[in-house]
């Protein structure tokens, strides 16, 4: 008994081309289109674009909600650049929010005549 996988168009011949399709119905016309790709370098999804693309509306979804989600599916689908700069933001008070960092700067200089380093701290 082959143990070898049937032709997933015709279950009559083994595969021996890619998409789990035997050589008669790969390149039958039409055929090939009816099977996904199984390789996991397919190119799925939307297309990859790059280069000057049309603005698209603004819009008030704040960033990280579903509807900003669902705004940038659109956008991507449509081949339109992703981000407008009206686009609503996180707003001031958002902002306030956040607590301010200290600046603290930390550099090791070597001295060359001791042979150690030195941790210098800038604040």
């Amino acid at each position: 008994m082959d143990t070898r996988p049937l032709c997933r168009h015709c279950n009559r011949k083994f595969v021996n081309r890619p998409r789990g399709l035997c050589w008669t119905c790969w390149y039958t016309p039409g055929v090939r289109a009816l099977y996904p790709s199984t390789s996991k370098f397919a190119r799925r999804g939307v297309p990859d674009y790059c280069g000057r693309s049309p603005l698209p509306s603004p819009t008030a979804a704040p960033p990280g909600s579903p509807e900003k989600v669902a705004v940038l599916e659109a956008r991507a689908a449509r081949g339109q650049a992703l981000w407008h700069p009206a686009d609503s933001g996180m707003g001031r008070a958002m902002r306030r929010c956040r607590k301010p960092r200290k600046k603290l700067c930390v550099t090791f200089r070597r001295r060359q005549k001791a042979g150690m380093s030195q941790l210098v701290r800038h604040a």
